[in-house]
């Protein structure tokens, strides 16, 4: 518990809640400049592989970015604000705040420790629910002989304008060419056709954390839309279409705790329509979430029943258990099930906390949760108490790192604090304690929660209760920003039965729950009466994907409100002669 010391120790402390970009002295001044030298570098990389973004986007943002200048901001900080520039506030925290750098193939980026170790630690929890489940890891080759690819008609089809092909071994050309996994159904199957001969074999639950590459498209978005991403796909066989649908949402429930507790990301769990459910699949079930600062939907993560439409492609069989001794044994084809979570998770997280400073990580999957700046060290500290101050700090980390806390401290010469400040800001550090002689004197250090602007971050902890206070403000951080995320998903998630509402709301950065018939036809009518062609794009072609599209249907949610009378109720859409199933939920979507 954070608690108040007495007056005379905190009146010895400096003023810290002034602008920490000043006054930082001369040797700051050198270290900002290598810093900014840096950031200039790290900016020319990136315009150097957006070349390959397009022509309207690189020059709008370009332009934005030339008008939208944060006042007073240095150049090594965010120099572009969230709501004027958004690609490229994104861009900026991504790269600045040490997460990602670009790399010279367009649509693919390099993630960078603080960024991998998110992806780590959502490995870890996955893992270790999947495996009680009985599910195993496994590797198979990102390769994948056309033939086999083709198989699957449907499948394909989905994602054939995306297929990577190796056509040569060096100069020579190969006979048949190869393609790179968009997704690894057509790699895995024809082996579980091999493995499963008996319904004891079932049911086979396996998982790959791999890379998949699928390369067509025109809009890169770093975490979003990339060329090559890391993901984990679960593939398994059962034996009845119960047990496969048990796991289904078993695995959607487990996607879903990912988002919330790991991530501090609201989902609306549900179901996909016909029209935008995985290509050969039975059904697809979804985590849908949603990006307050442009108000669109993002689909989280999907977990599929396949049904049987791949064990009857590649002759997945067992004999059934339940046939008579006198009976013929006849064949059942096994029902399948597909599942994946991407580093998609990572971007949706960084757009919906970060701020105007930088990155805001939630406590749970940063890297580094609580860092120890010294503080009110001046000209004329003598290095004897510089040494017993770095001393201390060191037994306050050693103190929070026993119990699990990732702390570290910052000790690097030739940075002011106000500097340093700025720095863990930038990079998303969730808690900050500042520690110096009049802390030392007045046992207690002064704690900045990154997550709330200004002086309303800063409390005092005594240093008897370091060990329970700083776990209970971590947990504090990801619970608040659980609950803005929440309440904004919540106050934008729009229920109508109204059509003339549909597109005017929608450009409130809203998502929409309406009234549907859920028949692709009507899907198609929706989105092309909602869309809304960005002004700056009207002498380019549309990408079907892009965000300035019309509004898609996101998901049927599990949790249905009430007031569709079955029989009676129509369809929202004007166009549309049918009745109403479901509420669905509609949204512009990236």
């Amino acid at each position: 518990m954070a608690s108040q010391n007495d007056e005379s120790a905190a009146q010895t402390l400096p003023d810290r809640t002034q602008n920490p970009a000043e006054d930082k002295g001369e040797v700051s001044k050198n270290a900002a400049k290598k810093a900014a030298k840096a950031a200039k570098l790290a900016a020319g990389k990136a315009e150097k592989a957006n070349k390959g973004i397009g022509k309207t986007e690189a020059k709008q943002s370009s332009s934005k970015s030339s008008k939208k200048k944060i006042d007073g901001a240095a150049q090594i900080g965010i120099d572009v604000a969230k709501e004027d520039d958004f690609p490229t506030w994104y861009q900026q925290v991504l790269t600045k705040g040490e997460m990602l750098d670009y790399y010279d193939v367009s649509g693919c980026f390099i993630l960078k420790p603080s960024s991998y170790f998110v992806w780590e630690t959502i490995q870890n929890w996955f893992n270790d629910k999947i495996k009680k489940m009985g599910v195993r890891n496994c590797s198979f080759p990102l390769f994948v002989s056309e033939d086999v690819l083709q198989r699957e008609k449907d499948h394909i089809e989905g994602f054939a304008a995306e297929v990577a092909w190796v056509t040569h071994a060096g100069s020579t050309p190969l006979e048949r060419k190869i393609a790179i996994r968009p997704t690894s159904e057509t790699v895995m199957y024809p082996y579980y056709s091999k493995w499963i001969r008996s319904h004891r074999d079932l049911p086979l639950r396996l998982n790959q954390w791999n890379s998949v590459v699928r390369w067509e498209f025109k809009h890169p978005q770093p975490f979003l839309r990339t060329r090559e991403f890391l993901w984990q796909e679960g593939h398994t066989a059962h034996l009845t279409e119960e047990g496969a649908a048990e796991e289904v949402l078993q695995i959607l429930d487990h996607y879903r705790h990912v988002y919330e507790d790991l991530l501090a990301v609201p989902v609306v769990p549900g179901k996909k329509t016909e029209k935008e459910k995985f290509a050969g699949g039975y059904y697809t079930t979804t985590v849908e979430g949603y990006i307050p600062a442009t108000g669109r939907g993002i689909q989280g993560g999907t977990s599929h029943c396949l049904g049987q439409n791949f064990s009857k492609m590649f002759n997945i069989t067992v004999e059934d258990p339940n046939a008579k001794d006198d009976e013929p044994k006849t064949p059942l084809y096994v029902w399948q099930n597909s599942w994946g979570l991407s580093t998609r998770t990572i971007g949706v997280m960084v757009m919906i906390h970060s701020d105007n400073r930088g990155l805001v990580l939630p406590p749970r999957v940063a890297e580094v949760q609580t860092v120890i700046v010294p503080v009110g060290i001046t000209k004329n500290t003598t290095d004897e108490e510089r040494a017993n101050l770095y001393k201390e700090i060191d037994g306050l980390v050693s103190k929070l790192t026993a119990i699990g806390i990732r702390a570290e401290s910052d000790l690097r010469e030739g940075y002011s604090p106000g500097w340093k400040f700025n720095d863990h800001e930038l990079r998303g550090v969730p808690l900050r304690l500042e520690f110096g002689p009049g802390e030392s004197k007045g046992g207690f250090v002064t704690a900045a929660r990154r997550d709330v602007p200004g002086k309303d971050s800063k409390t005092q902890i005594t240093l008897d209760t370091l060990t329970t206070a700083v776990p209970e403000i971590l947990d504090s951080i990801h619970n608040d920003l659980f609950k803005r995320a929440d309440e904004q998903f919540r106050a934008h998630r729009k229920q109508i039965t109204n059509w003339e509402e549909f597109t005017p709301l929608l450009n409130e950065k809203n998502v929409l729950l309406i009234p549907h018939c859920l028949t692709e036809e009507c899907e198609d009518q929706i989105k092309d009466l909602s869309a809304r062609k960005a002004e700056e794009d009207l002498d380019v072609p549309q990408d079907a994907r892009a965000p300035s599209m019309g509004a898609k249907s996101l998901c049927i949610p599990f949790e249905q409100p009430e007031g569709i009378e079955h029989g009676v109720t129509k369809c929202l859409n004007p166009h549309c002669t049918k009745l109403a199933e479901k509420w669905c939920m509609f949204g512009r979507s990236y």
